[in-house]
């Protein structure tokens, strides 16, 4: 073990009890001393508010399909690609955002591209033809990537192995509490009868184009707030910054234990094995120049995620994070829409129906020819935003007990609760000829999205500081790739082989919960240390 030494005051000379060692300690030990209060309520509200705005950006997009099919002159496929294109954008940027989190800093990375993320999406709104609101939307998907998965990282790096798990599944309470503002701001927003025209952008500037604006909000301003929080101090002891990274450590305990709290007895911190290999790594990263030097870093900084000891974790992890995307983001984006058609036909009195009969516009003639089903929609039924808000106050209720159980039931319970439940739920949809039990069951399959923050957790645990917030970005790179290939196959399909497009995603969330038994160290119930990953 290494000691980098740092010259502070030893603290209280009153609690000598309270530590093992007065003065050197890990970063786990120094993290320990310190009270779990205000500031890391702060950062679990931050984060949680960060991956609403994500939620906000990528998925607020189904509601506009619904409504902006005149405006924009949408045929199924192109709402399909216009579903996806955010995703893509994630992708394609999820490798450099990681990247430059793991060595530039997190919150270097967050708060910019936040602010990107507000300016790409307040320019979609202005978009006039299919093409411009595509490119806005890329643009929006990514740069909100540099700050979706980074920010779990930047999360668990300011708390022990004890309360990671929980202070993130306490922002994804948060998340699912804000999760609520996506019906309730659709609502509020787009089921209005107004317009402005903007002659010089030959522009006619309606409820839905607001509704985009405001999406952008939550993630405009969690950008500021974290103009007045730290970098993470896991991060800032990689780079070298010792006396910062206790100066960080001290300010959270006087914040979160008053002011006139003694300080901390810490002099050094001790260094594990993977802050040593951190530290040479970040001598080469300065003493690199040129293209080809920063590529090869790039490699050297993904290249060990899919070698031993990590191969194992990071192929389950990626596939995990594809199949929870697949559904509860592919599958999502034709949500309001197909509830909307549901909730119109049960209204007519048809009630011996399925989903996909619906979809294909199956049903008696009278209703077929109805000017309900046939009319270019600008606003939707009232019930479909009431359904909408049930779903989004289920997975509030529902990330609330996840984070409580989680320490005392394990991460595999509930990734195969979860998996295996919405699995059949995503079988059953396609036979059942009752629209309100189809519309149930649809709800549970976009349910899947509680296994995300679970499986985030496990690799938060699993990977050490160097690899961790490339390793959350990997994996979500490959789990928007499946919302990618979720939504896309919903604009292909659905008007030819609807049935075929549940029975897809049921299948693969049966095999995830297969798979999450072949995941390291979930069977522990409550994690004493930081988990190794076994060769």
């Amino acid at each position: 073990m290494e000691s980098f030494e740092v010259k502070t005051p030893t603290g209280d000379p009153e609690h000598p009890k309270d530590f093992k060692t007065a003065g050197s300690t890990t970063f786990d030990d120094a993290l320990s001393m310190i009270e779990f209060g205000k500031i890391n309520y702060v950062l679990i509200i931050i984060a949680g508010t960060i991956l609403t705005a994500f939620l906000l950006e990528t998925l607020g997009i189904s509601y506009v399909i619904a409504v902006a099919e005149c405006d924009l002159h949408l045929s199924t496929k192109e709402k399909g690609v216009l579903s996806a294109v955010g995703f893509v954008g994630v992708i394609v940027s999820s490798h450099l955002w990681g990247f430059l989190a793991d060595t530039m800093g997190r919150r270097k990375v967050i708060a910019p591209t936040l602010c990107l993320t507000f300016i790409a999406t307040t320019l979609s709104s202005f978009a006039t033809h299919f093409w411009s609101i595509r490119l806005f939307r890329f643009l929006a998907g990514f740069f909100v990537s540099g700050s979706s998965a980074t920010i779990y990282a930047y999360l668990g790096e300011f708390h022990n192995d004890r309360n990671r798990s929980r202070a993130i599944m306490g922002a994804s309470f948060i998340f699912g509490i804000g999760c609520l503002l996506l019906p309730g701001i659709a609502f509020a927003v787009i089921n209005q009868e107004w317009e402005l025209i903007i002659p010089f952008l030959d522009v006619i500037y309606r409820p839905w184009r607001l509704f985009l604006v405001v999406c952008g909000l939550p993630g405009l301003v969690s950008a500021v707030a974290l103009w007045w929080l730290p970098e993470s101090p896991k991060f800032e002891l990689h780079q070298g910054k010792f006396q910062q990274t206790i100066h960080t450590i001290q300010w959270m305990h006087r914040i979160n234990s008053g002011k006139k709290a003694a300080r901390l007895p810490i002099s050094s911190i001790v260094a594990d094995e993977a802050d040593k290999q951190f530290e040479e790594r970040r001598a080469v990263l300065s003493s690199s120049k040129g293209f080809r030097a920063t590529m090869r870093l790039v490699w050297d900084q993904t290249a060990p995620l899919f070698k031993k000891p990590y191969l194992k974790i990071s192929m389950i992890v990626c596939f995990l994070h594809f199949g929870t995307y697949f559904t509860s983001h592919g599958m999502y984006m034709f949500f309001p829409e197909i509830l909307n058609k549901m909730v119109e036909t049960r209204a007519a009195g048809f009630n011996n129906v399925s989903l996909c009969s619906v979809v294909y516009k199956q049903t008696p003639e009278t209703m077929v020819e109805s000017q309900v089903m046939m009319e270019c929609k600008q606003t939707l039924d009232v019930t479909t935003y009431g359904l909408s808000f049930i779903l989004e106050v289920i997975y509030a209720l529902g990330f609330a007990l996840i984070g409580v159980i989680i320490n005392k039931v394990g991460k595999l319970a509930i990734l195969v609760f979860v998996f295996l439940g919405c699995g059949i739920a995503g079988a059953l949809i396609a036979v059942l000829t009752v629209p309100l039990a189809s519309m149930w069951l649809y709800m549970i399959l976009v349910m899947a999205g509680f296994s995300g923050s679970v499986v985030n957790a496990v690799i938060v645990d699993a990977y050490p500081t160097s690899l961790r917030a490339m390793a959350v970005c990997i994996a979500l790179m490959f789990g928007r790739l499946g919302g990618v290939l979720g939504a896309n196959m919903l604009g292909l399909m659905l008007d030819t082989h609807c049935e075929w497009t549940f029975e897809i995603s049921g299948l693969i969330l049966l095999l995830c919960a297969v798979l999450s038994f072949f995941i390291p160290n979930t069977k522990e119930c409550e994690t004493k240390k930081e988990p190794k990953v076994p060769e």
